[in-house]
């Protein structure tokens, strides 16, 4: 348990292409005694019946917040400095690159659910790519971005390096 007052930094930054859901809210909210979840995402902040769909799936103690990428950007301080817990999502790798162009402090970013479409290669069980998207996961590395994959809390996290390769199942 956390004492109120302790300035506890966001606990992970998850690329998950379905957002809020299930494994995110339990399997990850309860372990970290989540507080707070920032869903970043350009569509999801502009439509009133996208954020009440994605916000009853959360218990009521847990606050969402919606943001822009460029809106999540601008209050990145003040989810960090927040003394609750919280998790940063985005549904996409593009969405994830933009915000750390605009603001270099977060250090790692957790493959969480990236399922298939058109044009991208299977990874892992969760995991598909397109060769831009993995381009974009080896630009973030390269500016000092520790890239994992890792679906549930308690999986072993699987190094970037290791799911592109396909050595990491």
């Amino acid at each position: 348990m956390r004492s109120a007052g302790v300035r506890v930094p966001l606990e992970l930054c998850r690329i998950d292409d379905r957002l809020i859901h299930g494994q995110v809210v339990l399997g990850w909210g309860q372990q970290m005694q989540l507080g707070f979840i920032v869903l970043v995402d350009d569509e999801v902040a502009e439509s009133d019946w996208e954020r009440e769909l994605y916000r009853m799936g959360v218990p009521p103690e847990v606050e969402v917040i919606f943001e822009t990428v460029k809106g999540a950007a601008g209050r990145l301080a003040e989810f960090q400095n927040d003394p609750r817990p919280g998790i940063l999502l985005t549904g996409d790798v593009e969405s994830m690159a933009r915000l750390v162009s605009m603001c270099s402090v977060l250090r790692a970013v957790n493959l969480g659910g990236i399922h298939h479409k058109n044009g991208r290669v299977q990874r892992l069980r969760y995991v598909f790519l397109t060769p831009e998207e993995e381009n974009a996961l080896r630009a973030l590395e390269a500016q000092g971005v520790a890239v994992t994959a890792r679906d549930v809390p308690g999986a072993r996290p699987v190094p970037l390096s290791d799911v592109l390769s396909g050595k990491a199942e």
